[in-house]
C-alpha cells in the first residue's frame, strides 16, 4: 500500500473518531467508526489519578496501545514532543509533569483531532502546551529542540518508519530520550495472518518485527535501544473481529498467540551527538 493511501486512511479513521467523541461524547462511537481496537488494546491504560485531572473527551479519544507518560521519567523544565497526539491525553499529562517551566508539543496531521485536542487544552486550562499540524515523517520543529519524544501506537501507522525515526533523532537534543508505546511483532507470522491480525490490533497497523524495530532505531543513530512488552495479545482477544472478517481463528491460533504485543520502546541520543554549531 502506498504511503499516500495509508495517510488518507489514517486521517479518515482518526478524524471520524475525533468527530464522534466531540459530537456524542461516547467511546463506543470510536469503535463504531471502524476503529475496532478499543478493547482490550486501548482500555485500562491510564490510572484514575491520571484520567481524573484531564477532560473526559481527551480520555475517550485516546486510541493508543500504551501509556508512555507512565513509563518515562519526565522532569520539570523539559520539552516533550508527542508524535501523533490525537485528542491530547499524553500531551496534557506530560505538561503537568514538566511544569510551567517546561513545555509539551503535540503533533498531528488530522484537523478534527487537532480541534478536539485544543478544546481539551482549553478546558484543562493548561498553558504550557502547543498543538502543531504536521506529519511525523516531517516534524515542524528545529533540530536539537526537545528533550523527550513520546508516541502512543502511531509510528506503526507510518509507511516510512525509517524517516520517522530519523526525524525523532534530529529534533532530540544531545542526551535526549525516545520513549514510545507501539505495536510490535515477535517472530515470523505468515503474511495473510499478519494482515488480519494487524487490522484488529492497529486498525491500519504496520507493526514491525522486534529485531527490525531495534535495527531501525540504531540505523537512525540511537543508542541503548530496547523493547519491553507491556500487553501481550492472545488470539482469543481478537476472535470476534477475526471471525467477522472470515478468518478461521482456530486454524491460525498457533501462528498468532502471544506474537503481537504492545511494547514500550526506549532509545537515547548520545550526549556527544551534535548536529548544529554551538549545541
Amino acid at each position: 500500500m502506498e504511503s499516500t493511501t495509508v495517510k488518507e486512511q489514517v486521517k479518515e479513521k482518526y478524524g471520524s473518531a475525533a468527530r464522534s467523541v466531540a459530537q456524542s461524547g461516547s467511546v463506543q462511537a470510536c469503535c463504531d467508526s471502524g476503529l475496532r481496537c478499543c478493547d482490550p488494546i486501548t482500555t485500562n491504560l491510564y490510572s484514575t489519578d491520571q484520567t481524573g485531572v484531564i477532560p473526559e473527551n481527551a480520555v475517550l479519544a485516546s486510541l493508543g496501545c500504551g501509556n508512555p507518560t507512565a513509563l518515562i521519567d519526565l522532569r520539570p523544565g523539559e520539552i516533550v514532543l508527542d508524535l501523533g497526539s490525537g485528542g491530547g491525553i499524553d500531551v496534557l499529562l506530560s505538561a503537568q509533569r514538566v511544569g510551567p517551566t517546561g513545555k509539551a508539543y503535540g503533533l498531528d496531521m488530522t484537523d478534527d483531532m487537532l480541534a478536539l485536542a485544543r478544546e481539551n487544552q482549553k478546558q484543562a486550562e493548561v498553558t504550557n502546551v502547543e498543538f502543531l499540524k504536521g506529519e511525523i515523517e516531517n516534524i515542524p520543529l528545529p533540530g536539537s529542540s526537545v528533550d523527550v519524544v513520546i508516541s502512543n501506537c502511531v509510528i506503526n501507522l507510518s509507511a516510512d518508519k525509517d524517516r520517522v525515526l530519523r526525524e525523532a533523532f534530529r529534533v532530540l537534543k544531545p542526551g535526549g530520550r525516545f520513549a514510545v508505546s507501539d505495536v510490535v511483532v515477535r517472530g515470523s507470522v505468515p503474511e495473510a495472518v499478519r494482515k488480519s491480525m494487524l487490522l484488529w490490533v492497529g486498525c491500519i497497523a504496520g507493526a514491525l518485527e522486534e529485531s527490525d524495530y531495534l535495527a531501525k532505531l540504531r540505523a537512525a543513530g540511537f543508542e541503548d535501544v530496547s523493547v519491553e512488552p507491556t500487553r501481550v495479545y492472545n488470539v482469543e482477544d481478537a476472535r470476534q473481529f477475526l471471525t467477522e472478517a472470515g478468518v478461521d481463528v482456530d486454524a491460525i491460533a498457533p501462528q498468532v498467540n502471544e506474537k503481537f504485543f504492545s511494547a514500550f520502546v526506549r532509545a537515547n541520543k548520545s550526549k556527544a551527538a551534535c548536529c548544529q554549531a554551538g549545541c
